[in-house]
């Protein structure tokens, strides 16, 4: 994304909302301040085979101007969501034969109170995103890292719509989705465990990490052919900041009039 002459990079996921058995809404869910004040904004999407299959490696670059204005923003101030409807774009692709494969978190896997009620407050979770703007280039895939869960889902974390991960959380990771990704067993509230079976479960999106500043005395410290000045070092503390998923469920009445 550019925004004036600055450039950066964000995370944000496929999602869908059904509408019936043969028709969904596809989104691409992330952040509102990733896509903030954005003039140019490009997409990097995967071309998908005749099987339904990734073609790795081949890619179709979409650049659109005006960038934020595309977006439909969460309404509440205090959440930091943004969805892009994808039809436009699928249906410009489909018409030149060209298919994306871009296959969506349903909100089927939204987690639920009910979800949320089978959870043991300390869960393994899983987040696929863009740290620093890094993944692997020429597959277009992206990085995947694990966790765990900080503060317990089923409360609000200070009485806000959030909870906290502990997970090593980058600039770049804004808008990665958070998810349950248990395969072969897992535990349940009741500290039971189930096994020969998996599950997944949306949790949220990223959108934050605390950081405490190193400060010290500005020094230039010489290097091989050049100076660096050092002033003040942002440090991560491993911790993340997780906008809900029901709060993507909002969304639904804004795609999706009754």
């Amino acid at each position: 994304m550019l925004d004036g002459n600055r450039t950066s990079t964000g995370t944000g996921f496929f999602f869908s909302f059904k509408v019936d058995d043969k028709t969904h809404v596809p989104l691409i869910v992330t952040n509102k301040h990733v896509i903030n004040q954005s003039k140019v904004g490009t997409f990097v999407l995967t071309k998908m085979n005749d099987q339904g299959e990734p073609i790795l490696g081949a890619t179709e670059r979409i650049v659109l101007d005006n960038f934020e204005s595309l977006w439909i923003k969460h309404p509440e101030e205090n959440v930091d969501l943004a969805a892009f409807p994808m039809a436009p774009l699928i249906h410009q692709a489909e018409a030149k034969g060209i298919k994306f494969f871009a296959p969506p978190i349903g909100e089927d896997l939204l987690a639920t109170p009910e979800k949320l009620a089978d959870l043991s407050g300390l869960d393994n979770i899983t987040m696929i995103g863009y740290p620093n703007g890094i993944w692997d280039e020429k597959n277009n895939m992206p990085i995947v890292r694990r966790g765990i869960t900080a503060t317990n889902p089923k409360h609000d974390y200070n009485g806000l719509p959030i909870f906290v991960i502990d997970c090593a959380c980058f600039p770049g990771s804004s808008g990665s989705p958070v998810l349950i990704f248990d395969q072969g067993g897992y535990l349940d509230a009741k500290g039971n465990l189930n096994l020969g079976g998996g599950r997944v479960i949306l949790l949220g999106v990223l959108f934050a990490g605390p950081q405490h500043v190193a400060e010290g005395e500005i020094q230039t410290i010489e290097v091989p052919l050049a100076q660096m000045p050092i002033s003040l070092s942002k440090i991560p503390n491993n911790l993340g900041f997780v906008v809900k998923a029901q709060k993507i469920a909002d969304f639904r009445k804004m795609f999706i009039p009754k």
